[in-house]
């Protein structure tokens, strides 16, 4: 899924907007899907005290953001949500 699927998919299942940045930057404990232009690669990443923890790196947006999507719903599921 691209980047706008995977941000209509998070709107429809109700998922809370202050659990995950889909832009990037070091918000305050959330996920976050980045593109770094740098690298030229996509980064999925867990945020938290201004760190990114967990980062993982993919050459593909789909394989990003099935990634992500899936790594939040399953964390959310595991915590009771």
């Amino acid at each position: 899924m691209t980047k706008k699927e995977l941000e209509q998919k998070l709107i429809e299942k109700n998922i809370q907007r202050d659990l995950y940045a889909l832009d990037g930057g070091l918000p305050n404990e959330a996920y976050c899907l980045n593109y770094n232009h740098k690298r030229n690669i996509w980064e999925v990443y867990y945020s938290e005290r201004g760190q990114k923890t967990g980062l993982k790196s993919f050459d593909k947006e789909e394989e990003a953001c099935n990634y992500f999507y899936n790594t939040l719903i399953n964390i959310l599921k595991d915590m009771g949500l």
